[in-house]
């Protein structure tokens, strides 16, 4: 995230902050790293565990404890793409952004591929975050319950209010990062251990609702848990701000996705301990919902301010991410080169503004569906955009360390194997695909 709030105030942006790293061309000095173990796990942690445990219940409700298997299983794949971008990162510390290491292995037409997948992913993913958003304001904003066109508005609305903080270059520090991940996950766990301790925990039956293989239907469900994983990547990019970044980055990276997963798999077996599945299914809110079978209307206020908090944090990083990759992008000739303007505080308002447009446009599309409905297609779209960069940058390491090999360079056959392994569960994830629209 550093780099990123850099970028607001005038700093070079992700993929020309890697070309500041050599000051004798550039005449540039960096300042003091600032990102040690914590806030670099913090970035991780705090970019996943957002939107995607806070409505995923009701997305997976249907499966029962199915869905356990493919969290255990996204958790695991999200581990070997998060050592594959800790590899690729160590290797040329400092060059941030999916699409360089595409482009350094296989050339610029697969890399501008994958910067607009990527940022393709983060746009929809904006989207399905104001959608999330709203379906925790529901219990307090009452004209938006039942109405798709007034909720519709009101994820526009809220959409527009982070892209209006963003242009006026509002700073956030990764210590207010690290502080507001922890306020994160407390009360997650807290309420996931609760439900296991005072719910139905014998009470979550294994479902197939629509008689599926296993194989089919946990390929299917990993599309859809991949959007809770979506940030593995992040403790890469604002690597030349990190202190001793390849024994961090790859540290961080783990601890990251082991925290997120861990977290999940808590959250989601109180959750189903504590509302029945046929209930949890449609619930908009379900963390605020349980909040309030356990202890009253005063845990579901607590639960529900908590969970704005949670996911307007992972919302600002996101339109903040969304301008910045593809000003970045437009400076590497992957975006057309209008997006690549600041203004006078270093913002890129164009590439904040049409990306910001563009998730409008996807919440337009979707207004007339439920709200679950209509966050399930954005999250669809997020994930299925993204698996699409992670395969690639899997292979991309794959074939960097083949080239590093025939340079009689020394390799390590634990890193290519978690390479395969990361290539491998990214086509299992667009295998769902197939399975998620028959």
């Amino acid at each position: 995230m550093n780099s990123f709030v850099h970028n607001t105030e005038g700093q070079n942006t992700v993929s020309q902050s890697a070309r500041s790293l050599d000051t004798s061309t550039t005449g540039q000095t960096h300042a003091t790293k600032t990102i040690g173990i914590w806030r670099s796990w913090a970035l991780v942690a705090g970019m996943m565990i957002g939107s995607g445990i806070l409505t995923m219940p009701a997305l997976l409700a249907p499966y029962g404890s199915y869905s356990f298997i493919a969290w255990a299983v996204t958790g695991f794949g999200a581990i070997c793409l998060a050592l594959s971008y800790s590899f690729l990162s160590a290797r040329k510390p400092g060059l941030g952004g999916p699409y360089f290491y595409v482009q350094e292995a296989f050339g610029r037409k697969f890399a501008g591929i994958v910067a607009w997948g990527y940022w393709i992913s983060l746009v929809a993913s904006v989207a399905a975050l104001a959608l999330s958003f709203t379906g925790y304001s529901k219990a307090y904003l009452p004209f938006i319950d039942n109405n798709s066109w007034y909720s519709g508005v009101f994820a526009i609305a809220i959409i527009l209010v982070f892209t209006t903080i963003n242009i006026r270059g509002v700073r956030e520090a990764s210590a207010v990062q690290l502080v507001t991940t922890v306020i994160k996950i407390l009360p997650l766990v807290g309420l996931g251990i609760a439900g296991a301790m005072f719910g139905e925990v014998n009470n979550i039956p294994a479902l197939n609702p629509d008689n599926d293989t296993l194989f089919s239907m946990v390929s299917g469900l990993c599309l859809l848990v991949m959007f809770a994983f979506i940030g593995v990547e992040s403790a890469t990019l604002p690597s030349e701000d990190t202190i001793e970044p390849k024994k961090t980055i790859p540290r961080a990276s783990i601890l990251g996705t082991l925290t997120a997963a861990a977290v999940y798999m808590i959250a989601m077996f109180g959750l189903m301990s504590i509302i029945p599945l046929t209930e949890l299914q449609h619930s908009a809110s379900p963390f605020a919902d349980a909040a309030q079978i356990l202890v009253g209307s005063s845990g579901a206020v607590i639960i529900t301010i908590g969970a704005l908090f949670a996911i307007s944090g992972t919302l600002n990083v996101c339109i903040m991410i969304t301008g910045t990759i593809m000003n970045a992008g437009a400076r590497d000739g992957m975006f057309p080169k209008y997006f690549s303007q600041q203004n006078a505080k270093g913002t890129p308002v164009r590439a904040l503004l049409f990306s910001s447009t563009v998730g409008v446009i996807l919440l337009s599309f979707n207004h007339y569906e439920s709200l679950i409905k209509s966050y399930e297609y954005l999250l669809i779209i997020a994930t299925f955009a993204v698996v699409i960069v992670y395969l690639a940058t899997a292979l991309a390491s794959i074939k960097l360390q083949w080239q590093d090999y025939k340079q009689q360079q020394p390799i390590s056959i634990l890193q290519l194997t978690i390479a395969l392994l990361a290539a491998l569960f990214s086509l299992l994830a667009l295998l769902g695909t197939w399975v998620v629209y028959q």
